[in-house]
């Protein structure tokens, strides 16, 4: 009867880091990121689910001669943005899964 002990202690552990993960997991969701490209010309505001809050484009990148410049400087903020996502998460949620070898996460 002594392992029934530390299995309800394994338990406790599993339903606290539960508990530890999805609050984690609800700081990240509700944080902002920013993402930038062109020296500030171009910032994209996403939240921690991936979904955009906010486009802004300053007035002196747009150049109705060089719309490829203006895609590329959009694409290239919201991929910073959604890279600052990534790194958070895996910085938040990396301490849960430290040593583990969990596919998928």
């Amino acid at each position: 009867m002594r392992g029934m002990g530390n299995m309800q202690g394994m338990m406790k552990q599993m339903q606290k880091m539960q508990k530890d993960m999805a609050k984690a997991q609800a700081e990240i969701e509700a944080s902002e990121f920013v993402g930038t490209a062109g020296g500030g010309m171009v910032s994209i505001k996403v939240t921690g689910k991936r979904e955009v809050l906010d486009v802004e484009i300053k007035e002196e990148v747009v150049d109705p001669e060089d719309i490829e410049m203006l895609q590329d400087l959009v694409l290239a903020a919201m991929n910073d943005a959604l890279k600052q996502v990534d790194e958070t998460t895996a910085q938040k949620m990396g301490r849960f899964t430290q040593g583990m070898n969990i596919p998928g996460l």
